[in-house]
């Protein structure tokens, strides 16, 4: 369930992109398959892996994303949820994302900082995107 304040109200259409983009990147984790994934970058994006690699610019995301997604290990299901979006400017957001990876016997969980910009076309790309695995004790 998304955190919603009285701004983020008013930008009941842009917040139903932003998790439809989310949406999609679940999808294609699922499906593992990186050319969806890849078509939601900025060209000039950053990326940080959950294990503290970065990434910068699209060429660097897909060569990474090319060779581990398709031969990631997990096989239950995976999920993101977006809890919280927070507009920087109107076409500029914060999203704050819960992933989960579900598979028998095991669970993890990863905290997921997207920040995403709308395009002259009105679409809003992954930019600078932070992973983080959650630790529990």
């Amino acid at each position: 369930m998304i955190h919603m304040t009285t701004e983020s109200l008013s930008h009941a259409a842009d917040i139903e992109a932003i998790t439809e983009l989310v949406a999609t990147v679940e999808r294609s984790q699922r499906n593992k398959d990186p050319e969806e994934f890849l078509g939601l970058f900025h060209p000039d994006a950053v990326w940080t892996t959950a294990h503290g690699k970065v990434l910068i610019g699209l060429d660097a995301i897909a060569e990474f994303t090319r060779k581990v997604l398709p031969a990631a290990n997990w096989d239950g299901e995976v999920t993101y949820e977006v809890i919280h979006v927070f507009f920087i400017r109107p076409d500029v957001a914060a999203v704050k994302v819960r992933q989960r990876y579900l598979a028998p016997g095991e669970e993890s969980e990863g905290a997921p900082l997207y920040v995403v910009s709308r395009q002259a076309d009105g679409r809003w790309l992954l930019t600078a995107c932070q992973n983080t695995v959650v630790v529990t004790d």
